[in-house]
């Protein structure tokens, strides 16, 4: 056996169905689009969503609700995360930059602090906002909670 003779196994290849290439070849006449309509013609393209007429689905489901333009979304930190990652790497000043350093938010988002959890050392947290409760917490602990 040499590569001059290398065969794909029988039956594994097909010929190409070449439609619209006259009446001999099986696939003549209309070429495999049956007749008349918007399908059979050249250049026809569906538009997006059309359901043949029948009222689309878009346009079936009702609208609700709005979007107020003005929310500004904050990503959230509780207090419990920030006593862990203080534990973790012994700092007692954490801002946004320690935030992103450690995968808890993303560079470009807006920090607010929560108050699930309890803080046991003094933390100086410099955040974007903070809950009432995370404020207090922080306070009573001897840090500061500086917003910026």
């Amino acid at each position: 056996m040499d590569l001059s003779n290398l065969r794909p196994a029988k039956g594994s290849v097909k010929k190409r169905k070449r439609i619209g290439r006259g009446e001999g070849s099986g696939h003549g006449g209309t070429a495999t689009k049956g007749h008349k309509g918007a399908q059979s013609r050249s250049g026809y393209s569906s538009k997006a969503g059309f359901e043949g007429g029948q009222m689309p689905l878009q346009r079936r489901v009702p609208k609700y609700g709005f979007k107020n333009i003005n929310r500004v979304e904050f990503s959230g930190v509780n207090l419990d995360v920030l006593q862990q990652l203080a534990d973790k790497t012994n700092l007692s000043v954490i801002d946004k930059d320690v935030l992103v350093a450690n995968g808890l938010v993303s560079k470009n988002d807006l920090v607010k602090i929560l108050g699930r959890g309890e803080l046991t050392s003094k933390l100086d947290i410099k955040a974007n906002a903070f809950s009432a409760t995370a404020k207090t917490a922080i306070e009573s602990k001897g840090g500061t909670a500086v917003i910026y």
